[in-house]
């Protein structure tokens, strides 16, 4: 059977061309020596006209790039033009209307229900694997007292029961809680994660940003004062250094970190997914086992995302 793995080499050797001006590349570690080309079997080519369309959520969009980049051996410049991401539920959306013809494979974050009740009626059939690990986090303006949070306090700002932040340790200044909208990835994790059974309470429009990068800014220029709160993936606040000005608070005492989510000692985590229909093409079957291969791996990991696999065999 022929080896459907992108060999250590290929990866090793276009790497460096890979993390030019990569986001996370500072953050992480770089990946370990690989294994001679010589042990692997037949390799599977990638072109331009092979390659499959990628879609899914804001904050994979730079390991699309990253993959794609390794995967063809051109600069991220040079292959942006391979894939426009329409973010996380409507990329589950578009795989289930092309029936995978047209859009051909996400990384994506977790679908909110909407869409396993839309899977269900189309009786949509697909392959899901998790690939990466990462956490929703709260931000407020660098110059906010509060350091942590509990989850009970987030539950009590987010169904209003909280509203200054003298409650929770902060200065006498009224709470002022942005969401997301309820088809972003991150609002599927807020409502899975921290909410559970309770019901966010209902926010003025202006409260409530459709795109990850406007919820951040808003949050840190809220008012010209330390107002606002809001939340976001730690891998795009972080590694995507867009909490400039912002302060990631602590959850439960627990900082979120590469570690404290690699343990799962961070409350809030949420896998990332590699998704295709289940009968794909050639191509796109061998791009979703290698994600999930050792090398995929060790290029999550290289992009500064916390990889599913034992720390040992993707660093």
């Amino acid at each position: 059977m022929k080896n459907r793995l992108v060999s250590s080499l290929l990866l090793a050797s276009v790497l460096a061309l890979s993390a030019c001006g990569a986001p996370g590349a500072s953050s992480a570690s770089s990946p370990s020596s690989p294994a001679p080309a010589e042990s692997q079997a037949e390799q599977f080519v990638f072109t331009r006209e092979n390659f499959p369309s990628l879609d899914g959520s804001t904050s994979t969009v730079p390991l699309a790039q990253a993959i794609a980049s390794v995967l063809l051996g051109e600069t991220r410049n040079e292959v942006s033009d391979l894939f426009h991401f329409s973010k996380t539920t409507q990329s589950y959306r578009m795989l289930m209307w092309s029936d995978g013809e047209s859009t051909d494979l996400l990384i994506a974050a977790e679908p909110p229900e909407v869409i396993w009740q839309e899977k269900e009626e189309q009786n949509f059939q697909w392959q899901m694997e998790p690939f990466a690990i990462d956490a929703l986090v709260f931000v407020v303006n660098a110059d906010n007292p509060v350091d942590s949070l509990t989850t009970e306090q987030i539950q009590k700002i987010y169904t209003g029961e909280i509203t200054n932040w003298s409650q929770v340790g902060g200065d006498d200044l009224p709470i002022i809680p942005f969401q997301r909208n309820e088809e972003a990835g991150s609002q599927t994790a807020m409502n899975k994660l921290v909410m559970k059974d309770l019901s966010m309470m209902k926010a003025p429009s202006d409260y409530v940003r459709g795109e990850m990068g406007d919820l951040i800014e808003a949050v840190a220029a809220y008012d010209d004062s330390p107002s606002a709160i809001g939340y976001t993936m730690y891998y795009y606040a972080n590694d995507m250094n867009m909490a400039d000005g912002l302060k990631i608070l602590a959850v439960d005492g627990v900082v979120p970190a590469g570690d404290t989510i690699r343990s799962g000692g961070y409350p809030f985590l949420n896998n990332y997914y590699v998704v295709c229909a289940e009968h794909p093409t050639e191509a796109t079957q061998v791009l979703y086992d290698w994600i999930l291969s050792d090398e995929g791996q060790k290029l999550v990991t290289h992009e500064g995302y916390v990889p599913v696999t034992a720390a040992e065999t993707a660093t």
